[in-house]
């Protein structure tokens, strides 16, 4: 999310207390973080899917913990689907 925020702070597209006040909103809900993966399955599903390792760690976390993917990422979202991932775009 952070960086999402700074690459449209860069783009001008938001404010700096914008993005600013956005993260404090996002710090009131209750996120868990999730453990650092192997390496393993992060590089087969990049082989696999031809995905950079950001999208596969979004990937891998989807398929260990069960979860709905949210992403308008096309490559991402196809490489969901073929996992059996419910997609949101």
């Amino acid at each position: 999310m952070r960086n999402v925020l700074l690459v449209n702070e860069r783009r001008q597209r938001i404010a700096e207390d914008d993005a600013a006040a956005f993260l404090r909103f996002l710090s009131g809900f209750p996120v868990e973080i999730a453990p650092i993966p192997d390496s393993g399955p992060i590089m087969a599903l990049g082989r696999l899917h031809r995905l950079t390792v950001y999208d596969c760690a979004y990937l891998e976390l989807a398929l260990r913990e069960g979860l709905v993917l949210a992403t308008f990422d096309t490559q991402l979202a196809a490489a969901a689907r073929r996992e059996g991932i419910t997609v949101i775009a």
